[in-house]
């Protein structure tokens, strides 16, 4: 029975607390949620799910990650993988570059990102089969096919279940929005579910949503009505003897942690970096997106998950690539170097990815059409080797020609390097065991 109890919570069944807490609950939204404005996302209710925690893991090289993320299908002829010994239809109209990798080239539109690739690890064998938008998206924040029995947990929530919150932060933040729907914690309670900013940091007005006292609510005010929180939480529980009620109270804890907590607030002012710094990233949805995550990863933030851009270039790759990859190339070679002079880029694991590639062949209205069967990404950090090229496509960028690499492998390596056994089963509605990653393998050959 203990048991059952212990897996109900673990899962995300909290039905237990609801009856227990109601007339308590309406007590605080009446009486101070409504007045302090907490209406914090549910990673503030790791806690109340259950009484007790379920952190298993230890940590291992990499203590963070920031995973970027290029929706629409970034085209790996014009970015990582460029041909440009192939015919002209094939390699495209942006050409090629040298880079800090002997014998690696990248497209003409990376020059920042080839100056610091001796830092890099550029996989250019990623593969899959889905060339639907929505199920390539699936593979590339799950590590797993998309099935219509199961909604799986992304990379962010399953890092948040195993090791959970430092530093009073919340373990995963997406920058500036949740970007879909399989960024979420899937058959996990949503408890492990990202904290959204609300708001995006390239704003002249950026602020985080529920982070700030709202008006009329000054400090004393606020701490009153904290210690009124604590009279009442004495109450409930003479009154009503239960176990959940600690559980909620660590929710509560934690929302007012944050709120009061300068260290916590600073983690999301953006405004406390400097200006040339906030300038080197760029003045851009790219630089100060990233400048975020680095500051919000120093902070202690375990998973900061990035959206930049719209790569489905159908039409006019060149155009596209003009006018997006400029921000996006010096705010990632600014994030590498920002990372490496902060002594943190060994223990940051940064990863580019997006859902697909592109058609090897441009069409007839100068794009790319969908393409899974190869694609680029880039790891950097977190224990991982330096100026590394894994894997290749053949001459054409239609198909891998060396060392295949599976969203399953792509997960398993960045789980590997976090501490995390992705071989370990997790519980999932009516008490089914559903492995963390379920197949692939290690890149060894990546790993310093």
């Amino acid at each position: 029975m203990k048991r059952k109890t212990r897996r109900s919570s673990y899962c995300g069944g909290s039905d237990h607390i609801r009856p227990l807490m109601s007339s308590r609950r309406e007590f605080l939204q009446v009486g101070l949620i409504g007045g302090l404005g907490l209406s914090l996302p549910e990673f503030l209710k790791m806690e109340a799910r259950g009484a007790q925690k379920f952190y298993e893991s230890k940590e291992g090289p990499a203590k963070s990650v920031i995973h970027i993320f290029l929706p629409g299908g970034m085209a790996q002829q014009e970015s990582f993988d460029p041909k440009p010994y192939s015919p002209s239809e094939y390699r495209g109209p942006l050409g090629s570059i040298d880079t800090k990798i002997t014998g690696a080239k990248f497209g003409a539109m990376f020059p920042k990102m080839a100056g610091v690739a001796d830092k890099l690890v550029v996989l250019n064998s990623l593969t899959h089969g889905e060339a639907a938008h929505e199920r390539g998206v699936h593979n590339m924040f799950t590590g797993y096919r998309p099935s219509p029995a199961l909604s799986y947990p992304s990379f962010g929530s399953v890092v948040s279940h195993e090791f959970g919150p430092r530093k009073n932060l919340p373990p995963y933040v997406c920058v500036p929005s949740v970007p879909n729907e399989f960024a979420n914690s899937g058959y996990l309670s949503s408890a492990f579910g990202p904290f959204s900013l609300g708001n995006d940091p390239a704003n002249g007005n950026f602020t985080v949503r529920d982070l700030s006292l709202p008006g009329g609510i000054d400090e004393s005010r606020f701490a009153k009505r904290r210690s009124i929180l604590d009279t009442v939480d004495a109450h409930f529980k003479e009154a009503e003897k239960s176990d959940a009620l600690d559980a909620m109270d660590t929710f509560y804890q934690r929302a007012y942690g944050l709120i009061s907590s300068q260290a916590a607030r600073e983690a999301f002012d953006i405004n406390k970096e400097d200006d040339k710094l906030r300038d080197a990233y760029g003045r851009n949805q790219a630089g100060q997106r990233l400048l975020m995550a680095r500051r919000l990863v120093e902070a202690g933030v375990r998973f900061v998950s990035v959206v930049y851009g719209g790569w489905d270039h159908h039409d006019n790759v060149k155009g596209g690539f003009e006018r997006q990859a400029p921000p996006l190339d010096q705010a990632f070679a600014r994030l590498i170097t920002d990372l490496e002079e902060r002594g943190l880029l060994d223990s940051t694991l940064v990863m580019l990815t997006s859902e697909f590639g592109r058609t090897p062949k441009i069409n007839p209205t100068a794009g790319r059409d969908h393409w899974p069967k190869v694609f680029s990404g880039i790891l950097a950090g977190g224990g991982l080797g330096r100026g590394v090229v894994y894997g290749k496509s053949d001459q054409l960028a239609a198909e891998p020609e060396e060392n295949p690499l599976s969203p399953e492998d792509l997960a398993m390596t960045v789980y590997h390097q976090l501490g995390i056994n992705a071989d370990k089963e997790l519980m999932a509605p009516g008490d089914r065991p559903i492995e963390i990653v379920d197949g692939g393998k290690v890149i060894t050959d990546i790993v310093a």
